[in-house]
């Protein structure tokens, strides 16, 4: 499962954020027969090029490669999803922007080592919502559209030409 949020105006200091689309990439099941890596990985790409076709960001923000000791595994699958999403943007001609997810912590809760229930809990106030954005995966992704949108805004040399809109890839 990936999570993406599609947001405006994240990079507007004194503008609440809001959401164009948020959602999850969910892709073929694993079991018994199980579609192959290479597969799953070009059902992600075919997903996320229709994404980007509907939405058309300006940017796409995507969280940096992280591990934890006790699940490297989970590392390699993501940088697996992430080098086809930054495959995919990249062949789409939109900006790239990635953000550690410390910083995106950080950033929105003021903890870098904030819990899932805390992002979505920050999330949710952040972009004025009734309920907190369900998976949390939903959450970190519109997160790091926000962040990403921020940081660009802020980076030398950019010029904006309104509002901004960052699609992030989790």
């Amino acid at each position: 499962m990936t999570g993406y949020g599609c947001v405006e105006d994240a990079s507007l200091l004194f503008v609440r954020p809001s959401v164009v689309e948020a959602g999850v990439i969910r892709l073929a099941a694993k079991g018994s027969r199980a579609p192959s890596v290479a597969s799953r990985l070009e059902e992600l790409e075919a997903d996320l090029r229709d994404l980007l076709d509907r939405v058309r960001p300006e940017a796409v923000a995507v969280e940096a490669v992280f591990s934890h000791y006790a699940h490297p595994a989970t590392a390699v699958v993501m940088a697996h999803a992430r080098g086809v999403a930054l495959l995919t943007a990249r062949r789409a001609g939109v900006e790239i922007v990635e953000v550690a997810p410390a910083l995106v912590k950080k950033a929105v809760t003021g903890s870098g080592r904030a819990t899932k229930q805390q992002m979505q809990r920050a999330v949710m106030g952040m972009f004025g919502l009734s309920a907190m954005p369900e998976p949390a995966d939903v959450a970190d992704a519109m997160a790091i559209a926000a962040v990403g949108g921020r940081r660009l805004a802020a980076a030398p040399n950019r010029r904006r030409a309104g509002a901004e809109r960052a699609l992030a890839d989790r």
